[in-house]
């Protein structure tokens, strides 16, 4: 009980923790029977005997072969009487011990205890113990209640879940009715009730038949009307519906639709008077039905109109009143109905569907304008009024909308896009329908003249839903000659920029080879937008994005064209800006112009391979040998080469400008790849020349990339080989001088070593390489705080080891060295190091007894020596079955994880605790 007491009452978290690892510790001792029951006496307070009851639990759960046979009787009388007691005490302790009782039950049935839940139903109706009937009809109830709770979480053997589940299965027939009766009688108070709700959905996740529990569910139904019952009536009905097994029962789900729709009225009246949750319960009850079972209901020829009701009621939902998720939570509940139905009805044989699409098909021109409708913005004072969470939950569920619209695409096609350049029309101009260009047109002038709210958003939904449409267009590129105009006239209004920019960037990436008849026009108006600076900076990149997307498909001379147009003006202003002397202001600026070249870069790809053998049945073959001459990106690069680096060497502090004028060159060579090498020497000197300046890791990187491409290519291993060795040698003195205030530098550094090793271990042969000081960067790095840094530095020494055998200058700091690097990895798993760390330190002792076996038995059992290494809490014993088992295990990686896992738990003195078994 002292325990208990600072565990529940004690203010020191220190002894509140030690109080908790005592506690779960002596709820597993052989003493725990004896203490469970005088802790579970009436004058103890509630939570000591919380504690008894569920120290019951946990033997029983989990130690029940500890139990001799003969004690079971005794036990399960004990529990019997305890529960009777607390039937009209603490509820917390009741509930604990029914959960005890229903472990037995579990354990013992159906051989040892028959008819378990007939004697626990029996026992409790009987007169007596001095407790009320209402109070032991509750007890009854949370038992019948965890009993299926409890066989769900249990962790009974295979071969048992399936005798047990079946030997519940058979005792339905002894609920069911007890249930049905508490439910229909009119004295039986609402507490009551609730809780008989509560056990039905308890008890139908074991699939208990659905035309046994039919009766019940009607009865659940009824109890809709109960607001005290409601919230408890509607998951037992949704839980009763949504069991797989349930579509086996034809029948009773088509006597459930009419209930169903009978909940419309009510439905209709929450909705008037604005109560959220009715609303969300109904409608959840209406989709579980049409979800689950829509291929069963569609099948059932004879009950069209009915089913049609319930499609057309799940419409209602979906067209709810008000914004979601202020004034409605309930409309995105339906959206994957629409999915699922869509699906059964594309699934049945052709002449079938027909039947159906006739049918459904207006249904779902219906569900575009409600969905459109669905997606419009609130007024500006209303939307500034909602929290940050508020509109990240509403800009999903458009994610979500647009997403819908696109799979009904698949189901109404052309017909569709037409219905919305319609719907456009119809919305915004009050004459005769005129074509979708001019009407664009006529609508932007309205819009500028009259800013109605309305219209702004609508065009926002239409654009985000042809962005949706982008792939559909790749496959009818007969439309583009429609939609373009709309997307181009959207992206001068600044209301439309991130729609209008997302869907013309989604347009270029999915139909490029459609577009060069368009390109001029799409690069016209780009640059008289980024001129005029109407989109902000997130969105001039992704326009930037769309462009190298465009520009990838046309021929190189109009590629070249096109970039010369597009980038002059930047490279003017640039070139202004490097005159200046720096200050905040120019310094975004030229952030700025960095950024939109970069993004450029990113997407302009000239090789045609992309999707030409995206479905695996032929090698990638590309489609047009590449261009004769330079690439394009390189020649633009070449030109604005000098002026970088007139840029970098006044900006050479200022780590964000370094950082976006080596995003230029990362982004390029991972597009360009072998392309890229005409660059290779001249890249490498100014990377040197900054690097050896000012060191920072956005250099690494980039030499890291460019280590990645080019180190095996003889042509261009000596200016790459030259700048490894430069920026080792300049990182090296960075460590000298103290690396503890450059976290980011040393674990880019490490992972380019890694890379070195990977690509061209031939690099660490050379003799301006001081291979041992790098080894020893890397044992001081295992022991930075910051986990990635210390993951970056396990991954150089898992690609060192290896090398053992092939790089001498390797092999000999290995074997100089090796047992410091087994010491710190000891030490990290000792608790220097965070846990999450344990599978990156199992990986390097694994290498280590893969590429160094003889040696590693040597280090361990030297490094292992000292007492309280790694951690006080570790005796010689554990040490030397650690050291065994690592050294036994030289094939299977995921079993050293575990080992490691185990002895830093013992090393922590977490072993054996809850703490442990989330690890």
């Amino acid at each position: 009980p002292t325990a208990l007491h600072q565990l529940y009452y004690d203010p020191n978290i220190e002894n509140k923790n030690l109080a908790q690892k005592w506690l779960m510790q002596a709820q597993v001792s052989p003493q725990a029977w004896q203490f469970c029951w005088a802790l579970l006496s009436p004058d103890k307070v509630p939570e000591i005997q919380y504690f008894g009851a569920s120290a019951l639990h946990t033997k029983i759960s989990r130690y029940w072969s500890d139990i001799p046979t003969d004690q079971y009787e005794s036990l399960k009388s004990q529990l019997f009487s305890q529960i009777a007691c607390f039937s009209s005490g603490s509820k917390m302790v009741l509930t604990r011990l029914c959960v005890a009782l229903a472990s037995l039950a579990l354990n013992t049935m159906p051989e040892a205890w028959p008819g378990a839940v007939a004697e626990m139903v029996r026992v409790f109706q009987e007169e007596g113990g001095g407790v009320d009937g209402r109070a032991r009809c509750l007890a009854l109830l949370e038992l019948l209640t965890v009993l299926p709770e409890e066989f769900q979480t249990s962790r009974l053997p295979q071969y048992r879940k399936g005798q047990v589940r079946g030997a519940l299965g058979r005792e339905w027939g002894s609920v069911c009715p007890l249930l049905q009766q508490l439910l229909r009688r009119a004295d039986s108070p609402g507490a009551v009730k609730a809780r008989v709700l509560r056990c039905l959905s308890s008890w139908v996740l074991l699939d208990v038949p659905l035309n046994e529990s039919e009766g019940l569910v009607h009865d659940c139904f009824s109890a809709l009307s109960d607001p005290e019952l409601f919230d408890t009536a509607v998951e037992a009905v949704v839980n009763a519906i949504s069991q797989p097994d349930s579509q086996r029962y034809v029948n009773t789900l088509l006597k459930l639709v009419p209930r169903v729709l009978a909940l419309q009225d009510q439905l209709r009246e929450a909705v008037q008077n604005g109560d959220m949750e009715t609303c969300h319960g109904i409608c959840r009850i209406a989709v579980t039905l049409g979800e689950n079972h829509s291929r069963t209901l569609l099948e059932q020829v004879d009950h069209w109109q009915s089913f049609l009701a319930l499609v057309n009621m799940i419409m209602f939902c979906t067209g709810i009143p008000g914004h979601y998720p202020v004034n409605e939570t309930t409309s995105s509940l339906t959206l994957t109905f629409w999915y699922t139905l869509q699906d059964e009805i594309m699934s049945f044989e052709s002449d079938k569907q027909a039947v159906y699409l006739q049918v459904y098909r207006p249904v779902y021109f219906q569900l575009v304008d409600v969905l459109l409708h669905k997606a419009q913005f609130p007024s500006d004072q209303e939307y500034a009024s909602w929290s940050s969470d508020e509109k990240e939950q509403f800009r999903i569920y458009r994610v979500d909308i647009s997403d819908t619209l696109m799979y009904v695409y698949e189901m109404l096609g052309a017909e569709l896009l037409s219905n919305l350049y319609d719907k456009l029309g119809r919305l915004l101009t009050n004459t005769e329908q005129p074509t979708s260009w001019q009407l664009w047109k006529k609508f932007d002038k309205n819009m500028h003249n009259n800013p109605n709210i309305n219209n702004v958003q609508l065009a926002d939904t239409v654009m985000f839903t042809i962005g949706a449409l982008a792939e559909w267009l790749a496959d009818h590129p007969v439309m583009l000659s429609s939609v373009l105009p709309l997307v181009l006239q959207a992206l001068g209004n600044p209301d439309l920029s991130v729609s209008s920019v997302s869907t013309l960037k989604k347009i270029c990436r999915e139909c490029k080879y459609d577009l060069p008849p368009y390109a001029t026009n799409i690069v016209a108006v780009s640059q008289e937008v980024l001129i005029k600076q109407i989109h902000k900076t997130s969105q001039c990149m992704w326009l930037m994005q769309a462009l190298g997307f465009l520009l990838s498909a046309l021929p190189v001379e109009d590629i070249l064209r096109n970039l010369h147009s597009l980038i002059t003006p930047y490279i003017q202003q640039l070139e202004k800006l490097a005159d200046e002397t720096p200050n905040p202001s120019n310094k975004l600026a030229i952030i700025h112009i960095l950024g939109l070249l970069s993004n450029l870069f990113t997407t302009l790809d000239i090789s045609k391979q992309d999707d030409e053998s995206a479905d695996g049945s032929a090698p990638p073959v590309k489609a047009t040998p590449p261009p004769p001459g330079p690439n394009p990106v390189v020649v633009v690069l070449q030109q604005v080469f000098a002026l970088i680096q007139k840029v970098l060497s006044k900006w050479l502090n200022d780590s964000q400008v370094v950082e976006a004028v080596c995003a230029i060159f990362e982004k390029s060579v991972k597009t360009l790849l072998h392309d890229f090498a005409p660059m290779v020497s001249q890249l490498s000197e100014m990377l040197g020349q900054m690097y050896s300046t000012i060191p920072q890791a956005s250099a690494l990187d980039l030499t890291r990339q460019m280590v990645h491409i080019f180190a095996s290519e003889t042509d261009h291993f000596p200016p790459i080989k030259a700048l490894f060795e430069l920026v080792t040698s300049v990182t090296l003195s960075v460590f000298q001088q103290g690396p503890r205030d450059h976290p980011d530098i040393v674990d880019s550094f490490m992972q380019l070593q890694a890379q070195a090793l990977k690509r061209k271990p031939d690099l660490f042969l050379s003799e301006s390489l001081d291979v041992k000081a790098v080894f020893h960067c890397g044992i001081l790095s295992l022991k930075f705080p910051e986990a990635p840094t210390v993951k970056s530095t396990c991954l150089f020494f898992t690609e060192l080891l290896p090398h053992c055998s092939d790089v001498p200058p390797l092999a000999r700091v290995v074997q100089e060295d090796g047992k410091l690097l087994v010491q710190a990895v000891l030490e990290g798993i000792g608790g220097g190091a965070s846990r999450s760390l344990m599978d990156q330190f199992a990986e390097v002792l694994f290498s280590l007894n893969k590429h160094c076996f003889s040696l590693l038995a040597v280090w361990l059992k030297e490094a292992l020596q000292p007492p309280g290494f790694p951690s006080s809490r570790i005796t010689t014993e554990q040490k030397d079955n650690f050291s065994q088992q690592i050294l036994r295990e030289r094939v299977n990686k995921r079993r050293v994880k575990d080992i490691v896992k185990e002895f830093t738990l013992l090393c922590r003195g977490l072993h054996g605790t809850e703490y442990a078994a989330e690890y």
